[in-house]
């Protein structure tokens, strides 16, 4: 098993993410681009002792980025988990 504080790198604030946490019981987080679900919920498991339903991922590509020259770089790869939570169970994220 990965090391659980490299699995979570952030909980993503967005107005869409707000809502699916109101509604679904969802929350948004950031992770490890080679995380696997497994990997995400037993990271959100242990590390808030919250009981996890479900979890859905997504990869996003970097977007080509290009300054003043004509060398072209990219920003970083990132992936996405949208974690469902066990009815009751909230993170308190105030």
């Amino acid at each position: 098993m990965k090391d659980l504080h490299k699995v979570i790198k952030t909980i993503r604030l967005s107005e869409k993410a707000t809502l699916l946490g109101e509604k679904n019981n969802e929350y948004v987080f950031s992770v490890d681009v080679d995380a696997t679900k497994i990997d995400i919920k037993q990271a959100i498991e242990k590390l808030f002792g919250k009981k996890v339903t479900g979890v859905r991922t997504a990869n996003y590509d970097g977007k080509a980025r290009r300054e003043r020259r004509a060398d072209y770089g990219r920003t970083n790869h990132w992936k996405k988990a949208i974690v469902r939570l066990k009815d009751g169970e909230k993170f308190d994220l105030a």
